[in-house]
Formats: structure tokens, sequence, C-alpha cells
């Protein structure tokens, strides 16, 4: 028998933890010159670790996927939503604020 209410929470698996091999140094980056102030862009720690290895150190997405314990999927997402906070913020002149 299904017993409801029994489960408290959300639904689904819990995230697997993710493993970061570089903490930056830094907590965001800043226009040079705003003239307008905008709404920052939150660039998880995550995010920032995938982008580091694809783009910086020119791993592959699944030896990245391998290094930080996710998988190669999770890697593509993280990189995808990554690369489209870095490329808004340049183009708009917003704020990148690190999490």
């Amino acid at each position: 028998m299904y017993r409801r209410g029994w489960r408290r929470g959300r639904r689904g698996r819990p995230p697997k933890p993710v493993r970061i091999g570089v903490i930056p140094p830094v907590g965001g980056f800043y226009p040079i010159n705003p003239r307008v102030q905008r709404d920052p862009i939150y660039l998880e720690l995550a995010e920032f670790e995938v982008l580091r290895l694809v783009d910086q150190e020119g791993l592959s997405q699944e030896e990245a996927g391998e290094r930080m314990g996710i998988s190669r999927g999770t890697v593509w997402r993280l990189l995808q939503s990554a690369r489209k906070k870095v490329a808004t913020a340049i183009a708009e002149g917003r704020p990148i604020y690190l999490r």
C-alpha cells in the first residue's frame, strides 16, 4: 500500500557531490566603468570548474567529468550554462559573482 506524506523534502535522488580542484582566489569580476547598475550574474563553483577544465586546460568533457566525479552529460549542461552566463555578462556589461 502506498503511504502519503512519509517523505519530506524534494523528490528524487539527492545530487552527487562535485569535486572542485581549484577554488578561485577572487569572488567576482566587475566591469571597469559600469555606466548603469545591472543585476549581477551568479556563476556556481561547479560551472566555474568545468569552464576552467574544458576551456583553459583543454580537457575533453569525459576527462573533466572523471576529474570532477560527475557524468559527461552533467559536464555538458554545466559548460553550456557557464558559457551562456559569461557571454551575457560580457555583452551586457554585468558583474559576475562566484558562489
